[in-house]
């Protein structure tokens, strides 16, 4: 099993293979728009700018589950993610990272990590 077995939710429901990332430099991400990190955003942003077009791809999945501090619907998240820090890169729908309602990507991730 590897990454690209995956599908994923995009923001607006439907899904997307993980393949089609493959080839390329993956940093995956979960993020939280109300927490003390969130300014992190401006900085993933920074790196997509300059190492995008050498096929480095930021993807994003908000997650709600830490202090629910990722509140709101995911067009709200995306929203607020582009309008205050121009972020470019794939943002993708809310996820759970933890727990038995953690999607399978991340329980292979975080399996994988642990290993």
């Amino acid at each position: 099993m590897n990454t690209y077995d995956f599908k994923v939710k995009k923001m607006d429901g439907s899904e997307i293979s993980m393949e089609e990332y493959k080839g390329k430099v993956l940093l995956v991400v979960n993020t939280a728009t109300g927490c003390g990190f969130t300014p992190q955003y401006k900085e993933l942003q920074e790196l997509y700018k300059v190492f995008s077009a050498q096929g480095f791809e930021i993807l994003d999945f908000p997650c709600n589950q830490f202090g629910e501090q990722a509140q709101g619907s995911n067009d709200e998240i995306h929203t607020f993610c582009t309008g205050r820090f121009g972020i470019t890169f794939p943002q993708f729908a809310k996820i759970d990272v933890n727990g038995e309602n953690a999607i399978p990507l991340y329980k292979w991730l975080t399996e994988t990590v642990r290993s």
